[in-house]
């Protein structure tokens, strides 16, 4: 397989400035409570998560959108988290240094959602 997948991750503005920091190019590690790096394949499901759980956590929630190399995610079964348009990959945290080496592009910011002020 050749080519890139579009993917989504919401977020929250810690992960968001370590992601900035890193120039747009990767993810942070994981925290040793976060055993799996999530990203999401469609990014209505990413922009429920941002405004439904990262505003109210944090205050903001992000939807990031970044491509990464097909082949590579092939090693990553598709996991139906909830209803047929829930889904995600489940990227061990070991693993993330090596997802981030397959990101092409940039992770850019694609949508933005702040809680009542």
């Amino acid at each position: 397989m050749t080519g890139t997948t579009t993917l989504w991750r919401p977020t929250g503005p810690e992960e968001l400035a370590l992601v900035e920091a890193s120039g747009w190019t990767r993810w942070p590690p994981r925290l040793p409570e976060q055993p799996i790096f999530y990203p999401v394949l469609n990014e209505d499901y990413a922009i429920r998560i941002a405004r439904d759980w990262n505003v109210p956590a944090s205050g903001v929630g992000y939807v990031t959108r970044f491509d990464v190399d097909t082949g590579f995610l092939a090693r990553y079964p598709i996991q139906q988290a909830g209803g047929r348009t829930i889904l995600e990959l489940w990227v061990p945290a070991d693993d993330v240094p090596e997802f981030n080496r397959h990101i092409v592009g940039l992770i850019e910011v694609v949508h933005t959602f702040r809680g009542a002020s």
